[in-house]
């Protein structure tokens, strides 16, 4: 005789029309809580620079495009001179963080060798320590080199894998993978590194569109490294360029600053948009077996 079956217990009931329409609306108003500053910042760029302070509400009372104008040419070079160093900046640190960081991973993940463990624990360490208890020695280092007021000293820490964060990144995504992948290029006479780049790599796409998305984000934002390395303002990048707006002893240009702030926030979400579902895979899939 059929034991009757026992009624499975429902962990998460939905909730009702009223309480779904007031979950929404509180995500709503989160949500325009969060954008009021950026909303601020594109309404006071339409301003003129006289009224932002005035009137700070969020609709102008008179559009203006003055300062866009003004800021594109207010210093030295026009603005799109500093947006293309940042941009090179930024594509050199997205490249080297590529590629040293998913070799790293890959050495970790499925390559033995002496004291594995002990380096390992040691590059997840690095990421406890704080950026500026190690800015000062790097400084040091780069001036003895004489790569002061170069782009090196914000490229060459990628090109030597120093973001643990996206090593280790790479390296629960690649744990997920099948060994057996593996097994079978090395029957077929691959070796480690055309394993890597015919069989890893290629299935490592949302991890490694993760890792460049942060990196472009970091790199494209990055102030403090940047103010601190480049002195010329030949060399300046999008953020020490926007700080020459402001003059703590002077008059501050405050319409034209949050005109090119909103110029500079397009790259950061074009790229966001580009790479948004490969983004959300990554971060979804990483450290799943």
């Amino acid at each position: 005789m059929a034991t009757p079956s026992r009624p499975v217990p429902v962990l998460f009931r939905p909730l009702p029309k009223g309480g779904r329409l007031l979950k929404h609306l509180l995500l709503i108003g989160f949500g325009l809580v969060m954008l009021y500053p950026l909303l601020w910042m594109v309404s006071s760029s339409l301003k003129p620079e006289e009224l932002i302070f005035r009137q700070p509400g969020l609709w102008p009372s008179e559009v203006t495009l003055d300062n866009y104008v003004d800021g594109w040419t207010a210093l030295k070079h026009p603005f799109g001179y500093y947006l293309w160093n940042s941009a090179v900046v930024t594509a050199l640190s997205v490249v080297a963080n590529l590629v040293a960081c998913s070799l790293a991973a890959y050495a970790f993940a499925r390559l033995g060798f002496p004291l594995k463990k002990l380096w390992f624990a040691v590059m997840l360490g690095t990421i406890m320590l704080p950026h500026h208890v190690v800015i000062v020695p790097q400084y040091i280092m780069f001036s003895k080199l004489g790569l002061i007021n170069t782009i090196w000293p914000l490229v060459m820490p990628k090109i030597l894998a120093t973001d643990a964060f996206f090593v280790f990144l790479m390296v629960q995504f690649i744990r997920t993978l099948p060994r057996e992948l593996d097994e079978a290029a090395e029957i077929d006479g691959a070796g480690y590194w055309r394993t890597f780049y015919r069989v890893v790599m290629p299935l490592c796409l949302p991890a490694l569109a993760t890792t460049a998305i942060f990196t472009f984000i970091w790199t494209w934002n990055d102030f403090l490294s940047q103010l601190l390395y480049l002195n010329n303002p030949d060399n300046f990048t999008v953020p020490v360029a926007l700080r020459t707006f402001l003059d703590s002893s002077g008059e501050s240009s405050w319409g034209p600053m949050f005109a090119m702030s909103i110029v500079a926030l397009g790259p950061i979400f074009g790229f966001f948009l580009a790479g948004q579902k490969y983004l959300i895979r990554g971060v979804a899939t990483t450290g799943l077996k």
